[in-house]
Order: structure tokens, then C-alpha cells, then sequence
């Protein structure tokens, strides 16, 4: 199953089209690839899929999934936890 935790944009890098994203207090960089030019900055939460931003998300849902993604994390151990935030990026496709 793929979930797509949001994540909020930390930094922008226009040089190279990526930006770097907080996930849960997890770092990594993603494409922006397959936004409009100019349509991410930093502060705002945003979906990923693959490595790419897939669509921006309102501040007040993107806050009520993560209570909700909290939740789940607390009935799991640590290692559990570092491992659903990790790859929850990395989904197939199909």
C-alpha cells in the first residue's frame, strides 16, 4: 500500500528544480518537476510520489493527516516508525 505522508517544503533549490521537504522529521529532496514554475515555496506542504511533487495541500488538512499518520506511528516501534516514514516515498508504480 502507498501512502503519501505530507511533507512541508523547507527549502527550494531553482537552480536544479528541487526542493528539500520535512516528512515527520524526516529530510529529503524532491523534483519539482511536475509543478508550475514558481508554485511551491517554502512553508507550504506538499504530496510526493516517486522523488516528485506531485500537488500542494492545505495547511489545515495536511496538519489533521499527520495527527492521524501520528496515531498510526504510536502503536508501532521505532524501527517501525523510521521505516513507514522512509519509504513512504518510494512507491511502485501500478
Amino acid at each position: 500500500m502507498c501512502l503519501s505522508i505530507p511533507s512541508k517544503v523547507t527549502k527550494i533549490d531553482k537552480e536544479n528544480n528541487m526542493a528539500t521537504v520535512d516528512t515527520m522529521g524526516i529530510s529529503r529532496d524532491a523534483s519539482l518537476d511536475l509543478m508550475e514554475e514558481g508554485d511551491v515555496k517554502i512553508g507550504d506542504y506538499v504530496l510526493l510520489h516517486i522523488g516528485f511533487i506531485m500537488n500542494k495541500i492545505d495547511e489545515e488538512d495536511a496538519l489533521a493527516s499527520l495527527e492521524t499518520y501520528q496515531e498510526i506511528l504510536d502503536v508501532m516501534d521505532e524501527e517501525e516508525r523510521q521505516k513507514a516514514i522512509q519509504e513512504s516515498d518510494n512507491c511502485p508504480n501500478g
